[in-house]
Formats: C-alpha cells, sequence, structure tokens
C-alpha cells in the first residue's frame, strides 16, 4: 500500500485554524447574550481570505465607482470625534460623532493588514460601520443591526453579512421566537435599502463632513428607516 503520510493535502494550516474558529465564534453567537463582540471580529476574520468574499469583490469591481476605491484602496485619517463635533447639526460629522457619544462608542484601531481587495474591502466596511448605520437609520440593537447586515448583504454579498443574517434568523427561531417577525421585517427591509441605494462603500464620508445627512441620503438615494418601525407587535 502506498504511503500518504507525504502527500500533499492541499489544505493549508493556517486556513484551516481560521475556519475552525469562525465555526466556534459562530456558535458562540447563539447562545452568547453577552454583547460581546469578540466572536464576530473572529467570524469576520476567517473570512477575509473566502471564496465567497473573492466573489463578491469581483462582483463589486464591475460597478466602476467601487472598482475605483478598491484599486485606490482609500484610507481616511483617524476619525477625531471632538473635532467633528465643531461642524453644524446636521452634518453628517456632527451627526457621527455625537451619536458615538451618546452610546459611548470610541473609535477602535483596526488590526487589518491590507495587502489585497478583500482585505482593504474588510477594512473600509470596518472603519465606516457606524457612519452606515446613521444613513441607513438602523439601529445598533439586535433586530436592526441584521436590518444593516441585510443591506450590506444587498449592496455587496459581505461573507459576515449572511452568517450573522443566518445566526441571527437561528437564534430567533429557537430562543426568541417572539422576536421572529420583527426581525424578517428589519432583513427585508435592509435587503431593499440596500438594492435601492448606490454603493456606500464607494463614499469617500470623511471628504465631506460638512455635507448633511439628508443630502447624503438624497444623492444616495436612501430612504433611512424610522425609530420604532421594528418593535413588537
Amino acid at each position: 500500500m502506498q504511503s500518504i503520510v507525504n502527500q500533499p493535502t492541499g489544505i493549508n494550516f493556517s486556513s484551516l485554524v481560521r475556519k475552525l474558529k469562525g465555526i466556534k465564534a459562530f456558535v458562540t453567537m447563539l447562545f452568547d447574550e453577552s454583547g460581546n463582540l469578540e466572536p464576530v471580529w473572529e467570524l469576520s476574520n476567517s473570512l477575509v481570505d473566502s471564496r465567497s468574499f473573492q466573489l463578491a469583490v469581483a462582483a463589486m469591481k464591475t460597478t466602476p465607482e467601487v472598482a475605483d476605491i478598491i484599486q485606490e484602496r482609500y484610507i481616511a485619517p483617524r476619525h477625531d470625534l471632538t473635532a467633528l463635533l465643531q461642524y453644524p447639526p446636521d452634518s453628517l460629522g456632527y451627526t457621527y460623532a455625537s451619536t458615538m457619544k451618546a452610546y459611548g462608542f470610541e473609535v477602535i484601531d483596526l488590526n487589518i493588514e491590507i495587502n489585497s481587495d478583500t482585505s482593504y474591502v474588510e477594512h473600509r466596511w470596518q472603519e465606516t460601520h457606524d457612519i452606515w448605520h446613521i444613513i441607513t437609520g438602523f439601529d445598533v440593537n439586535g433586530v436592526e443591526e441584521i436590518g444593516l447586515q441585510a443591506f450590506y448583504l444587498a449592496q455587496f454579498q459581505l461573507p459576515l453579512a449572511s452568517l450573522l443574517i443566518a445566526n441571527a434568523l437561528i437564534a430567533a427561531t429557537v430562543l426568541e421566537p417572539q422576536t421572529l417577525s420583527p426581525l424578517l421585517r428589519a432583513i427585508a427591509r435592509g435587503w431593499e435599502m440596500g438594492k435601492n441605494a448606490k454603493p456606500l462603500i464607494a463614499q469617500k464620508w470623511e471628504a465631506a463632513w460638512e455635507k448633511p445627512v439628508e443630502v447624503w441620503r438624497k444623492e444616495l438615494n436612501v430612504q433611512p428607516v424610522k425609530a420604532g418601525e421594528f418593535a413588537l407587535a
């Protein structure tokens, strides 16, 4: 019998480890109600080099303005919330900074090495995630966060988004069935909004902090959600 010890398996060990960590993170999120985001980042990291992310980026690059920002690999200076509070109250800069302050959020330093198109997209969506909340009107609670993930999925098939939606649907069905209806409504709303809107990933928000939020929304064809839209019936 021929030995198989030295035969190549075609499996990259580090890639396998990332996938296993991703699976563990997915399961952890089903039962963890602490709000700890570490499993989310672990799951996201496991997908950066995935085939699904590569296909998503290939599709993104068929839109010229998205292809341009990916090729440029535009990275803005670190968001200075204190400085942004000097902008007019209706501006994106002020609205973003004041919302971050109100929730007690801080600008995080992203530890993502940008060495590929997928890693750039991963960095950029994380860097601007809270801005997408502002533009779409989705709140940061569980149901509305998943609504925003549906928006992501409609816009550029972010692999993390589909897994977070799947995770939320499983958790709601098994653990909190009373939340299933508003969750489905949020997913449907986010998907519709994302399909109708211009690509948010292509925007250089930081170059126009002074622009009013409502002007951004009009230019991008975003019809924001309303407060309480997904409340339990």
